[in-house]
């Protein structure tokens, strides 16, 4: 039994699923969202299907007078076969069920492995029944199906969400505080639209708080929710509109909790509590439901064996050709920084790695030589330390190319958590220290993030939910969002 992709999610859907119990009728926001789960599910078998159907037709382009091999009626069952088993293989993998992933990665995780699971099975069944599938329909479809797919979450997602911000078929949610479980109930629900709730408030009592905003942990701060201090009254949920109230506040005493019962029931709003968030600060934990009861344990992460032998392997033959192909552009970078500023070409700095040791990392250096070797780095472009050539390379990260070198010595991935410098990791938590157990990368979650400006350990969301769900999937669908993000880097 594997801990959930995301505590928040599942808290906040099994609160809300149980204050329905009491409603008889399904209400017309309910009925939408089922509505829209069915369509989902359509557009998945659609995208899949229309994939095999596509790596049978360019099968029979590239073999000229093949045609006969491919009977349209054969090609049509086969990518039926691939589009009904993908669609049970998302679902046995709660793909229509639970929330969002951070910066949906365990979306597309799920686009890669599942068609692929569903190709495999049909080349197996078509040997048993003597009904051969080229190879290269295969690998076509390898690669198809999965982009089909991919694009059509995105777009289905771009839908649903313009659907959401015109208050058709969600509930509007106020979240009762604002510190950093607030912050991940507030990712959650805008990531997770099948929970159909939109957060639309915070209240807190720190004044502090007053007039700021929570973001969302994503790509960039496109959405975020006010936070207001006013207090748990009936007036404050009427005035915003609100049908569910989520409360997001840890160690909450009797009195807090009765208020904010009795506010909503006066204001006629449903009220979630998020409880353990304490185990949410654990990185892997297990629930089992016993006749009523919760018991939750916590164990290691159950990684497969071959997965860091598969992994490594992919880092040795990836940097290696990355590195051939690449040459002529290192050779012309390290010939532009030694024009633009005096010093050498690369930038050799100690990191901490996996278990805490230390290696020298090489990066192009993009800051003066007279620049403190160690201190934090620069959080924005206009930095005195950051030299005209070092600007560019470092906003298309091109400075971190020399890495390549780190992931053939072993020091680095290609995907991990970012190093950082020695007396960083001195100042860790315990529960920072938790992403020192697996090999620093060079792309991972938190260099996508909108938190990338800020320091690395202050956001260790990311890190715990790639450690605690990594894998070969996994890591290509980081490298192909990295991909993405590089060449459309707006932030």
């Amino acid at each position: 039994m594997s801990a959930s992709e995301s505590a928040t999610p599942h808290l906040v859907a099994k609160a809300i699923a149980a204050s329905h119990e009491d409603q008889p009728r399904v209400a017309p926001a309910q009925l939408f969202r089922n509505v829209l789960g069915r369509v989902e599910i359509a557009a998945d078998f659609l995208a899949c299907a229309a994939g095999m159907f596509a790596a049978y037709a360019l099968d029979v382009l590239l073999h000229t007078g093949n045609l006969a091999q491919y009977p349209v009626r054969g090609a049509v069952a086969a990518s039926i076969a691939v589009g009904l088993s993908s669609v049970l293989f998302l679902h046995w993998n709660g793909a229509y069920r639970g929330g969002g992933s951070v910066l949906q990665i365990h979306q597309t995780e799920r686009a890669i492995r599942v068609p692929a699971l569903s190709v495999l099975l049909l080349f197996v069944f078509s040997l048993l029944l003597d009904r051969r599938i080229s190879y290269t329909a295969i690998l076509i479809a390898l690669v198809m199906i999965p982009a089909l797919l991919i694009l059509q979450k995105v777009m289905f997602s771009s839908i649903v969400r313009t659907v959401q911000f015109m208050g058709i078929g969600f509930d509007r949610a106020v979240i009762y505080g604002a510190g950093d479980a607030a912050k991940r109930v507030v990712s959650a629900l805008f990531q997770s639209l099948r929970l159909g709730l939109l957060p639309v408030a915070i209240i807190d009592d720190n004044s502090a708080l007053d007039g700021s905003t929570i973001s969302e942990m994503g790509y960039r701060r496109r959405r975020s929710v006010p936070v207001q201090r006013v207090p748990m009254t009936p007036e404050a949920l009427k005035s915003s509109q609100c049908s569910v109230l989520i409360v997001a506040l840890p160690n909450l005493s009797s009195e807090r909790q009765n208020a904010a019962v009795y506010a909503a029931k006066q204001a006629g709003v449903r009220i979630a509590f998020l409880s353990g968030l304490e185990l949410q600060e654990q990185l892997w934990t297990q629930s089992i439901d016993l006749d009523g009861f919760s018991i939750t344990t916590r164990g290691e992460p159950l990684i497969s064996w071959h997965y860091g032998i598969l992994k490594r392997m992919i880092d040795l033959i990836a940097a290696a050709f990355l590195l051939v192909l690449i040459s002529p552009l290192l050779l012309m970078i390290a010939f532009i920084i030694k024009l633009d500023s005096p010093g050498p070409a690369l930038f050799v700095q100690k990191r901490v790695g996996r278990n805490g040791e230390p290696f020298n990392i090489y990066k192009f250096r993009s800051m003066y030589t007279n620049a403190p070797r160690y201190d934090f780095s620069p959080a924005t472009s206009n930095d005195f330390r950051i030299t005209r050539v070092g600007r560019l390379i470092r906003q298309t990260s091109l400075d971190e190319l020399p890495q390549l070198m780190n992931v053939l010595l072993g020091n680095m991935s290609l995907v991990g958590p970012r190093p950082e410098m020695p007396f960083i990791v001195q100042e860790y938590t315990p529960e920072q220290r938790q992403r020192l157990q697996v090999n620093p990368g060079i792309t991972g979650l938190w260099q996508l993030s909108a938190d990338r400006t800020s320091l690395i350990h202050e956001n260790i969301e990311y890190d715990l939910y790639y450690i605690r769900n990594r894998g070969l999937f996994m890591d290509i669908a980081i490298l192909i969002h990295t991909f993405f993000f590089a060449i459309r880097r707006d932030v």
